[in-house]
């Protein structure tokens, strides 16, 4: 029996959409209880007084003190208390190839949405574990999608939509389960795959049925899966990059000696420190580059199966290799002297954008043989 050959099972696609639908009542349930997190949350001071602590250090250490030859540096120790130090010998100056934020003193990373209240942080489980249980519905939705038509589930924007959002909600609870602190990410997280969710229900819903008979090979796994895959894992490097612009400019605003306003100053405190954020950023996109590579290589590849040629200046082809230029010259703009910090952050986010307008843009302006949207 051919597989997948088969008549669409109905019942099972009536059931993945259930499981979606439920999977996104459950998502704004975390939803919510992330909005707590940020709003019940401790209004902690500890990154504002480290940030002001530092820059005071930078002018202790410019004039050193004259009583008994001690200067007083003030560290970003808990507490913000001051360390007193005896003058440290010269230093030879230390090269930083990949710092985002090499114009300033090493700052501490914010407390947290919840910023070390018991009462935040009880919303914050609830959150993590509303978004762990709409995740299971999520998966089962896709599942079920995946056996009413015994394929890949992503033969269309729909499938690739829902699958896409799963897997970056996937790389969240990965790097929870790993113990990294990036519990920040869970709300704008959860709203972008509300939306996504929203958009793939509503504008690119397209009813279970089998593939044209170009996509039936294995490469379906392979190619697809990777291009959803390393999509889910940048967008969440596009979310760093764009959270260290905002906290950078929090930073050198409140080293200037200016006062963010209050509701700025609430949320930019809670994060991680602009170095950190960069840095996650960083080890993300040039963790997936590679892969996205291999997934270029493997589309060529099925392309001369398919169209018996491996290149042929389609849309989608031409997008996805501009997407890949992109992202290499963001990683060859951080080792490279002046594109640092905020110009390769913008790199990255413009980078994170072809991909964007290779999956929408491409598919729904343009006409080629990768014209497989449904919609």
């Amino acid at each position: 029996m051919n597989l997948l050959a088969a008549e669409p099972n109905e019942q099972l696609a009536q059931i993945s959409n259930y499981l979606i639908y439920s999977a996104m009542a459950v998502y704004v349930l975390a939803f919510c209880a992330y909005i707590a997190e940020w709003t019940f949350g401790s209004r902690s001071k500890v990154a504002r007084t480290a940030a002001a602590l530092t820059k005071k250090s930078g002018a202790d250490d410019a004039v050193p003190a004259q009583s008994g030859g001690v200067s007083v540096r003030a560290k970003a120790a808990e507490g913000g208390t001051a360390v007193l130090e005896k003058p440290a010998p010269p230093k030879t100056p230390k090269i930083v190839t990949r710092s985002g934020s090499g114009k300033r003193g090493d700052l501490p990373d914010g407390p947290g949405a919840a910023a070390g209240d018991q009462q935040g942080d009880m919303y914050g489980r609830i959150a993590v574990s509303m978004t762990v249980l709409a995740f299971l519905l999520h998966f089962a939705g896709v599942l079920t999608r995946s056996l009413s038509v015994q394929r890949a589930p992503w033969g269309n924007m729909y499938e690739f939509s829902t699958a896409f959002s799963m897997v970056a909600v996937a790389g969240y609870l990965g790097f929870l389960i790993a113990k990294k602190n990036v519990r920040w990410m869970g709300l704008p997280l959860v709203t972008t795959v509300l939306l996504d969710l929203g958009l793939a229900v509503t504008v690119l819903y397209t009813d279970s049925d089998q593939l044209v008979p170009a996509l039936h090979s294995y490469w379906l796994w392979i190619h697809v899966s990777l291009a959803i895959i390393c999509g889910a894992l940048l967008y969440l490097g596009a979310v760093g990059s764009l959270l260290y612009l905002f906290r950078d400019s929090y930073e050198t605003k409140l080293l200037g000696g200016g006062k963010p306003g209050a509701v700025g100053t609430s949320i930019l405190e809670r994060l991680p420190s602009a170095a950190s954020l960069d840095k996650f950023a960083y080890r993300i996109n040039a963790t997936v580059f590679p892969f996205w590579t291999f997934t270029i290589v493997a589309g060529a590849i099925w392309a001369g199966d398919a169209w018996g040629r491996y290149w042929g200046w389609d849309p989608k082809e031409v997008w996805s290799f501009i997407t890949w230029v992109a992202y290499a010259c963001y990683l060859h703009a951080r080792a490279t002297a002046g594109w640092k910090g905020r110009k390769a952050a913008y790199l990255a986010l413009l980078a994170f954008a072809c991909f964007l307008f290779n999956y929408y843009g491409v598919n729904i302006f343009f006409n080629g043989k990768h014209s497989y949207a449904g919609v």
